[in-house]
């Protein structure tokens, strides 16, 4: 069965972008573009890793990561920061990796594979 991850982003061409790299390497996506909505989905599709904007409308990343993370179920889902924004390594502590946009796919990907195969 394909790992599953959840993209969280407002921008609707990086949703697309990360879906198609992904997907094409074997991996079901889910998506979300706010914390809220993401938290629904995040309890609906139990992705197997995440993939997290910072800045976005209604609820940001690092608040919506703070909600998940305190539930046992979901707290161990491994975190992708993926953001624009500087000085943001340590926006979610346990992230296992933050990268910048505009970022190399390659190198989302080989982070990837090392977390989830």
């Amino acid at each position: 069965m394909a790992k599953k991850i959840m993209i969280v982003d407002d921008d609707p061409h990086i949703v697309k972008y990360l879906k198609a790299i992904f997907e094409d390497n074997g991996y079901e996506t889910c998506s979300a573009s706010n914390g809220l909505q993401a938290y629904d989905v995040l309890k609906a599709e139990k992705p197997d890793l995440i993939t997290l904007d910072l800045e976005m409308p209604e609820e940001w990343g690092p608040r919506f990561y703070r909600k998940y993370s305190r539930e046992p179920e979901y707290k161990s889902i491994p975190v992708i920061v993926v953001s624009g924004l500087s000085g943001i390594d340590h926006a979610v502590r346990t992230a296992v990796a933050v990268v910048k946009k505009p970022f190399e796919p390659d190198e989302l990907l080989d982070i990837v594979k090392k977390t989830i195969g």
